[in-house]
């Protein structure tokens, strides 16, 4: 069925005039079209394709809103945004459209926006000979007096065909009758009436009553026609009918008359006498139902009265038949036509039709951008259907005078912020030149669409994040988050990394959600390894061009225990944690054995070493320094002790799960004869080369002492200046070199100690940041408070 609706265009009359207009501030195209279509079409049917008679792309016109601009409820038509094709919306009934119009044309608005166009298209409606004549009423009764002389006429009720044109009523034949004849009285706006004339005279003793039938014929191919009866009952009597005083009659009206008001007196006279000079007065047979609701005439005095709401702008001017019939036995009766013109009253305030506009503009429109196009319309006439438009109220925008009259554009005059103001309500005023002025106004909502102007923003920056070594790889360390001030797809942030070149080992072991800014490390970090490091994000919005700002993260990691101590000493030539040290049986007690040396790479308390006999053959014979590793001789050896004892030393750290190691020394007791013969042994194999080293030995040895001497004073002068003691009775050595640990403080009963690393002093700390570098003597005063500080490297 649309196949054959299509195919029928070009059988129709298209009528194409393009009229492009361009605007000072904005630009506008009107191109005007014309259809002819005949009524009775169904919903659906085509009338022709809109777009391709413009020279539109139909791929656009669903992107630019192309629409039929009614501001009277539904429209008759509707048009296909698909394929832009102008289709019939409903039954098309030409009759129910312009009513008895002799040309039946329907306007429409065709609106597309980016850019804006309006598009005048016009639909001429065919008339289809659809309709049959009807008369008002079938049978017809007639009382003629056999006095009326040939030459009578009788005006009859008019056949009313809803059809126009060729269509309509086009002529009336009477049944063959030798007295009467039609005549076809054409009336412009009330087709053509039919009038009975009287041609040959009538003889009541031959004919008394006779019956005609009337036909009406409308001019359609094939022709339409409708009939009425006619009675006609001959009279004998009153053989003179009413004279109206004046041939015409002119009545000026204003319009919104109050009803029952009488605007005219009628007079009319008869010759006759008695009751057949007698007038009754009435609305002519022709005179439609609208007409009859408007006016009324008194039977009796011949008063015009307003029966009904006169309005100008729906129609000035009406013609009414007022007929005069005497009271004979046969009333004669005398038709004459009266003009009433109606004057315009200012009583329509002005209308506002808004044909179209875009509801949504970007916020970095120019200054001149076309926003809507206004029309203004009055239906007063003359003075009072002069319109002024105007906006009410201080905003960004400004009405232009359009070069068609009553039309106006608007336009923006400076520029828009979103951010600040996302919407505009914009009232627009209009005012008539009728005394008294009418107004009315109307609002239309202007939305500011975002563009992208702003850049994401970080909510911190830069961002330091504290992450603990061996982290879980693929698990989220911590987020980053960035926010948009710009709307909808504007505003939607994603992250990335940025690898600008530069080498930067640590960031490519970190990626990003794009989504949610969730920061990822794709292997564990190494507090041993590495401290801290840096790394760029990039924040970066969805807007065309995309904006995008970027943010420096540090991080720094923080340590486990997760380093087990190492022993240093003793070590044996297969690389295990096993010694032998051989002492003379006659030492005293707190000899020194050997030391046993650790080192842990961990910090703070997880560096913090401790150590302990595991396990020993004798308790009573040697003790280990628990801080130092020192093993010391607890009292003398004596005959029944055995030669050789085996101590498993357990070194463990102070990590929340502890970590441990063991070393094993062998302690061998000879004679103090064996001692030094071993010694010898060992002497002799060396001599040769540790002659040379014996001279810078002595030297050092020398110095070392005399350096001792030196601290020994300075510590006595140190000493006498404290008010409480920190010697450790546990170092007891005052050469003391250091096991590999820490800096830690603890405290025992009333003293305070510190275990150092190597070449770190008693008594010094670590400051925070300088990666073991830095010592600084702590301050005496504040040794007092008792108060014990804890530093992790």
């Amino acid at each position: 069925m649309g196949q054959r609706r299509l195919e029928q265009w070009p059988e129709r009359n298209v009528k194409i005039v393009l009229i492009v207009i361009s605007l000072v501030f904005g630009r506008t195209v009107w191109a005007q079209i014309r259809y002819s279509i005949s009524e009775e079409q169904k919903d659906g049917a085509a009338v022709g394709n809109v777009a391709k008679d413009l020279g539109i792309d139909y791929r656009t016109l669903k992107e630019r809103g192309f629409r039929i601009v009614s501001t009277s409820g539904e429209s008759m038509f509707r048009v296909n945004q698909n394929d832009g094709v102008l289709y019939v919306n409903g039954k098309l009934d030409r009759e129910e459209v312009c009513e008895s119009s002799t040309q039946c044309l329907i306007n429409l608005k065709i609106a597309l926006e980016n850019p804006l166009e309006i598009h005048y298209v016009t639909v001429d409606v065919i008339d289809m000979n659809d309709h049959a004549p009807r008369f008002p009423v079938q049978e017809k009764h007639l009382e003629i007096s056999e006095t009326v002389i040939p030459g009578a006429r009788f005006p009859l009720q008019a056949a009313r065909d809803p059809d126009s044109g060729s269509n309509s009523v086009q002529t009336y034949k009477l049944s063959h009758t030798d007295h009467f004849r039609i005549e076809i009285k054409d009336r412009d706006e009330d087709g053509k009436i039919p009038v009975l004339v009287l041609q040959k005279p009538l003889d009541r003793e031959v004919i008394k009553r006779m019956k005609l039938q009337l036909t009406a014929v409308d001019g359609g191919k094939p022709p339409k026609s409708g009939n009425m009866e006619i009675t006609i009952d001959v009279l004998d009597i009153n053989d003179n009918a009413p004279v109206f005083t004046k041939e015409a009659y002119i009545v000026v009206l204003n319009e919104n008359t109050p009803v029952g008001t009488t605007i005219f007196r009628v007079n009319a006279t008869d010759l006759d006498e008695g009751q057949n000079s007698e007038i009754v007065y009435s609305l002519g047979h022709d005179v439609n139902d609208k007409l009859r609701k408007l006016f009324n005439v008194n039977p009796i005095t011949g008063e015009i009265v307003v029966t009904g709401l006169l309005d100008f702008e729906v129609k000035d001017k009406y013609e009414i038949d007022i007929q005069a019939s005497d009271k004979g036995i046969v009333p004669l009766t005398t038709d004459k036509s009266l003009t009433i013109k109606i004057a315009d009253v200012n009583d329509n305030p002005p209308q506002i039709e808004v044909t179209s506009y875009s509801s949504a503009i970007p916020e970095d429109s120019k200054p001149g951008t076309t926003v809507a196009l206004i029309s203004v319309s009055d239906l007063d006439s003359e003075i009072n259907g002069r319109v002024t438009c105007s906006l009410s109220e201080d905003i960004p925008f400004k009405l232009m005078p359009s070069s068609q009259e009553n039309t106006y554009i608007l336009v923006t005059i400076s520029s828009l912020d979103r951010e600040k103001i996302s919407f505009y309500d914009i009232t627009l005023e209009a005012k008539d030149a009728g005394q008294p002025q009418q107004s009315s106004v109307k609002s239309i909502t202007v939305q500011v669409s975002d563009v992208n102007d702003n850049v994401p923003e970080f909510s911190f920056s830069p961002y330091s994040f504290y992450v603990m070594e061996n982290n879980a790889p693929g698990k989220s360390l911590f987020s980053v988050s960035a926010s948009d001030k710009d709307t909808s797809e504007n505003s939607v942030v994603s992250y990335l990394i940025w690898r600008d070149g530069v080498e930067n080992k640590y960031a490519s072991f970190i990626n990003i959600d794009s989504e949610n800014g969730d920061i990822y490390a794709l292997k564990s970090f190494d507090f041993e390894t590495v401290k801290t490091f840096h790394f760029q994000v990039v924040a970066k919005d969805s807007g065309t061009p995309s904006l995008s700002s970027n943010v420096t993260v540090n991080v720094f990691i923080l340590d486990q225990n997760d380093n087990v101590p190492v022993i240093l000493y003793p070590v044996s030539a297969n690389g295990s944690a096993e010694g032998v040290e051989e002492i003379p049986r006659n030492v005293n007690a707190g000899h020194l054995v050997t030391k046993v040396r650790a080192y842990d790479a961990d910090i703070g308390y997880n560096g913090w070493l401790l150590f302990s006999l595991q396990e020993v053959s004798d308790h009573s014979l040697f003790g280990l320094d628990r801080y130092t590793g020192q093993i010391r001789t607890l009292r003398s050896f004596t005959e029944t002790d055995e030669a050789q004892h085996k101590l498993i030393i357990l070194v463990k750290d102070n990590g929340n799960v502890s970590l441990s190691a063991t070393a094993t020394v062998i302690v061998k007791v000879v004679e103090p004869k064996e001692a030094f013969a071993a010694s010898d042994v060992k002497k002799t194999v060396k001599d040769e080369e540790e002659n040379n080293m014996t001279f810078y030995l002595i030297i050092t040895l020398g110095s070392v002492s005399v350096l001792f001497v030196i601290s020994i004073i300075v510590l006595t002068v140190m000493q006498c200046s404290k008010s409480t003691d920190y010697s450790s009775k546990y170092l007891q050595d005052t050469n003391y070199d250091g096991t590999l640990c820490h800096s830690i403080q603890y405290r025992s009963g009333d003293k305070r100690y510190m275990l150092v690393g190597p070449r770190m002093s008693i008594g010094s700390t670590i400051v925070p940041g300088s990666n073991g570098n830095t010592l600084v003597i702590p301050d005496r005063r504040r040794r007092d408070s008792g108060e014990v500080r804890n530093f992790m490297v």
